[in-house]
């Protein structure tokens, strides 16, 4: 399998998980720790395809969205990174991408190593949303990479 076919299955997985995410924040009612974590998904995931794009992100790394706007947010930004991987091959994922981080550095990153850190870093948010979930009476969502694999999420455990 080629990277940008591997790299398509984690975005693939992304917006099955973020979807998942979303409605057990829903169901539990929004509680604001985990539904800024979130939300940190979605501004982080906009920086980074903004980036990629070389265009000013729409969105603030910590932005505050309603649970009306969040949903499209979410599906725009899931959008353009499919868009993206479609016109790329394995080839253009060494291209540079230069960006400014929100400390003021200036860095060059391969569009691969990004891709790979907006996947990893907003499954590392995800286990975040989950563990608030479950500290706060909720039930975490299916979110593991071989749950999406499997096409069926695994069996709760108890608490």
């Amino acid at each position: 399998m080629h990277v940008i076919q591997h790299l398509q299955r984690l975005f693939a997985h992304a917006v099955q998980a973020d979807l998942a995410i979303e409605r057990a924040l829903l169901s539990a009612g929004l509680p604001t720790d985990a539904w800024r974590e979130y939300l940190h998904i979605i501004g982080a995931g906009e920086i980074w395809l903004a980036r990629l794009d070389s265009r000013p992100a729409l969105l603030g790394v910590w932005p505050e969205l309603s649970a009306e706007r969040a949903p499209r947010e979410r599906e725009r930004i899931a959008t353009g990174f499919a868009v993206l991987l479609a016109a790329r091959t394995d080839a253009n994922l060494e291209r540079l991408v230069g960006y400014t981080n929100s400390a003021g550095q200036s860095f060059s990153t391969a569009e691969e190593d990004i891709l790979l850190h907006v996947a990893m870093h907003a499954q590392y948010h995800r286990g975040k949303v989950n563990a608030l979930l479950r500290a706060n009476g909720h039930e975490p969502a299916p979110v593991d990479f071989i749950t999406y694999v499997r096409g069926a999420p695994a069996a709760i455990t108890p608490r």
